[in-house]
């Protein structure tokens, strides 16, 4: 390691250096996402690193703090905001899950907005000659497939090859009390799965920044210039109830819990739920047996559902959510298994877009070959357990 990526490596660590918490297991509680002093909001942490720069900032509907938009803040700061880049799902967090989000001008500020979806995932050089310094403030859900992370990752790549510090405001992990899942085999390498992690990883954003960074997963082997500014009373035991939606179908905290596992059902051609009251928290297909009924329906300026007005039967999680004391801290496979087992048409019901979700072929494979619940877990362990030794380095709280 040359000695300018070990003190960049080292800055990270000590910046972020507080109590970790034991790891012993404790009850898990719903919290308001507002319990924890997120990162935006400790100004006197990062302020002075602003002073004289031009600024961009990765940001969407989710960098709030004490109900005003981080953007909003560090303009009245007097900080010189001269761009905003935006995920997935856009600025204002209306765009739906793979639609394309386009450059505009966000109305407020008269800020340029560029997006980082699509064809362009990662800042180029143009777009960052006249950026000093970049700011990265999203709210994730702790799972793999979720895309903040990987737009994340690409900008880490663009700050190290422009020589660009940036700055990660670190947010609660919703999910993040717990690890699991199968672990991304490289060959199933996507934006819905960079890096090889369990599809539960339990990990805040700003300790996996640190972990991308501290085991040389960007391109070339490339460190970018890291601060982490952390969080102050985060409880990586709780689950937290987020202030805004982090995506349009996540829309509450039971959605985001079941999110992990339902997740997978994108795969396939079972509904979770898009186009109803209830996305990730139900699903189901007109072929199935279930004493939940739902219709999935397009809305004005979305893209028409799965299943689209069709009456579909299955399940709503709604009460599996609120026993989360009495759940264990793991994905919960028997909803896929029993849809698949339900099913006739065994050939169509799974669709490419599923090894990438799950990273792996095996899982598929597993789930068709009748394998339990408890088989298929048995095969992750030791996975799990590889990764969780990496994972220990880079944990903050």
């Amino acid at each position: 390691m040359s000695m300018q990526k070990f003190f960049i490596f080292l800055s990270v660590f000590v910046y972020v250096s507080l109590g970790r918490l034991s790891g012993q297991q404790v009850n898990k509680n719903i919290l308001d996402a507002e319990d924890a002093v997120v990162g935006a909001s400790r100004l006197e942490r990062y302020l002075d690193k602003l002073e004289g720069k031009n600024v961009g900032i990765i940001a969407n509907q989710t960098s709030v703090f004490n109900n005003k938009h981080l953007v909003d803040t560090l303009l009245t700061e007097g900080v010189n905001v001269i761009k905003i880049f935006t995920p997935e799902h856009g600025f204002r967090g209306t765009a739906d899950e793979g639609a394309s989000v386009n450059n505009s001008i966000d109305e407020k500020t008269m800020l340029p907005i560029i997006s980082l979806y699509g064809n362009n995932k990662k800042p180029n050089e143009s777009q960052l000659q006249d950026v000093d310094i970049l700011i990265f403030d999203l709210q994730d859900v702790g799972t793999r497939f979720y895309t903040y992370i990987s737009t994340m990752t690409y900008v880490m790549e663009a700050a190290a090859e422009n020589d660009i510090p940036l700055i990660v405001l670190d947010r609660p992990n919703p999910n993040g009390f717990y690890v699991d899942g199968p672990v991304l085999e490289d060959e199933n390498h996507s934006f819905v799965g960079l890096h090889q992690v369990p599809v539960v990883y339990g990990l805040t954003i700003g300790e996996y920044a640190m972990m991308v960074n501290g085991e040389y997963w960007l391109s070339d082997s490339l460190q970018c210039d890291l601060t982490v500014i952390p969080m102050g009373n985060y409880k990586r035991n709780a689950i937290y109830e987020l202030p805004v939606k982090p995506s349009p179908n996540l829309p509450n905290w039971e959605s985001v819990y079941l999110y992990p596992s339902l997740c997978f059902f994108e795969g396939t051609i079972v509904s979770v739920g898009r186009g109803t009251e209830f996305p990730f928290q139900i699903y189901g297909h007109p072929m199935m047996s279930g004493d939940f009924v739902f219709t999935p329906r397009q809305s004005e300026g979305r893209r028409a559902p799965l299943l689209c007005d069709k009456e579909c039967k299955g399940e709503y999680l709604k009460d599996y959510a609120h026993n989360y004391k009495r759940n264990n801290n793991q994905i919960n496979l028997t909803w896929i298994i029993n849809a698949y087992n339900q099913l006739k048409d065994k050939d169509d019901f799974f669709n490419n877009f599923f090894v990438k979700l799950s990273g792996t072929k095996k899982l598929q494979q597993q789930i068709e070959q009748g394998m339990t619940e408890d088989e298929i877990r048995a095969t992750w362990s030791d996975d799990l357990e590889s990764f969780k030794k990496v994972r220990e380095k880079y944990l903050i709280y």
